[in-house]
């Protein structure tokens, strides 16, 4: 695409509302603009980050067994006060009434909803086990909505749900997801770090968050330096594989505040292993057992022959919540570079020659057409900005990779960089071949 045709309505200035980095990049580089607080449209730039995870988060997903659906974002209260959360929820819900006096809600979480798809539809542990998921927008009324994406009203979520006929069988479920997060994060060139949890308003008595490290982090982590040297291994969906890695991630120390306990942490790990600091939750996972296909009568003829309550379990991972994670660990000194895998653009070519340079301007379009034929994404820049302004505007931008065009060239050399490190004069060949060994191989 062509920089004068992208719709990308670049901010000079800081905007005082915005206090951490995420928060400021965003909103200056065109991705998102407000709409209401807490509530923001996604344009062009930042929706094509935010696909991108998506991808990441539904092939993982596909990966461990789940299957994708789609729920509405509107639920009856009915089945809230079913499982008996409607009133103890709190203020964040958004609650509504239809035409018909009817009570309904904006759904801050699917737990009601997919226990009844289930008790509806499945009634023999034949079907079973089940992993459920979506990844569809929600809406809980946060108090103080605040650092932009990281802490909005709306904001997109992927939710899955496993029905299972034992406890063990439950815990198996639990443990692909584990995984599956573990790798998810990986490709979105994250370390997240697994912590034992509070359950909160979602219940149970087994409960992991996802952080990852920030100092813009809400979250306070206790945990063993060792942590992060673990590697993720590419196990398999099998329960001794998944045991072994999840024994790895959970024998260290690991907890949120909500869980610390400082005379067990001086216990398990050595003063010069501790580490506490700050991080962003990216994910929650849960096992909450019959907490609500109880109440919910959701059962199933077991392999025994008798009516049973299946086991459950939720597993949450905010995708637009991650755009800004991403950004906190990866924006510094005012540069921004995203991991290749959720780039908006696969390389960025920006001519430095003048107005009226045909042989810059042919050179830059020579390689964009070359380019885009071998399926890049590219962004050429075709404005007539100042080199400076140009610089400035793909430091915000975040495109890993540049080719840059100058007048003092040779007709078929191009300079090629990656941000952030040495620049190579490469023909355009060089830099095709380079691009596809970059994202292809």
């Amino acid at each position: 695409m062509k920089l004068s045709e992208l719709f990308l309505p670049i901010l000079k200035d800081i905007p005082s509302d915005a206090k951490i980095k995420s928060h400021q990049m965003m909103l200056r580089s065109g991705m998102v603009r407000q709409s209401a607080a807490g509530i923001y449209s996604w344009l062009p730039l930042g929706f094509k980050v935010l696909k991108k995870i998506e991808l990441i988060v539904r092939e993982e997903q596909d990966r461990a067994g789940a299957q994708e659906m789609l729920m509405p974002t509107i639920q009856s209260a009915d089945l809230w006060k079913e499982s008996g959360r409607y009133d103890g929820y709190g203020l964040e819900m958004l609650r509504i009434k239809d035409r018909q006096d009817r009570e309904l809600l904006y759904g801050p979480t699917n737990e009601e909803l997919i226990t009844q798809i289930f008790r509806d539809n499945v009634k023999s542990y034949k079907s079973l086990p089940l992993i459920l998921y979506h990844i569809q927008w929600k809406f809980r009324d946060e108090i103080r909505p605040r650092f932009g994406v990281m802490r909005g009203r709306e904001f997109l979520m992927k939710d899955s749900y496993s029905f299972d006929e034992t406890k063990e069988g439950a815990i198996l479920s639990y443990n692909k997801m584990f995984y599956a997060y573990l790798k998810t994060f990986e490709r979105l060139g994250l370390k997240a770090i697994p912590l034992v949890a509070d359950t909160g308003p979602i219940g149970g008595d087994l409960s992991h968050e996802f952080v990852v490290l920030a100092e813009t982090g809400e979250s306070q982590i206790y945990t063993s330096k060792k942590i992060l040297d673990l590697k993720i291994e590419n196990f398999d969906n099998s329960e001794q594989s998944l045991n072994k890695m999840v024994k790895a991630y959970t024998e260290t120390y690991s907890a949120t505040d909500e869980k610390f306990d400082q005379k067990e942490f001086d216990d398990l790990v050595k003063k010069d292993d501790q580490l506490i600091t700050r991080g962003i939750e990216v994910g929650h996972i849960f096992y909450f057992g019959d907490k609500y296909s109880k109440p919910m009568k959701a059962v199933v003829n077991s392999s025994l022959g008798k009516n049973i309550t299946v086991e459950m379990g939720s597993y949450g991972i905010g995708v637009s919540r991650l755009v800004g994670a991403i950004i906190e660990v990866n924006y510094n000194n005012n540069i921004m570079k995203w991991p290749k895998t959720v780039t908006p653009f696969h390389v960025a070519i920006i001519n430095l020659g003048k107005k009226n340079d045909e042989t810059c301007k042919n050179k830059a379009q020579k390689i964009y057409e070359l380019l885009k034929n071998n399926s890049f994404d590219v962004l050429l820049d075709d404005t007539e900005e100042s080199p400076a302004s140009k610089f400035k505007n793909f430091d915000l931008i975040g495109i890993p990779y540049q080719i840059i065009i100058g007048s003092k060239q040779e007709i078929e050399q191009y300079e090629f960089k990656e941000v952030g490190c040495e620049k190579e004069i490469l023909s355009a060949q060089e830099i095709l071949k380079k691009l596809k060994i970059i994202y292809f191989n």
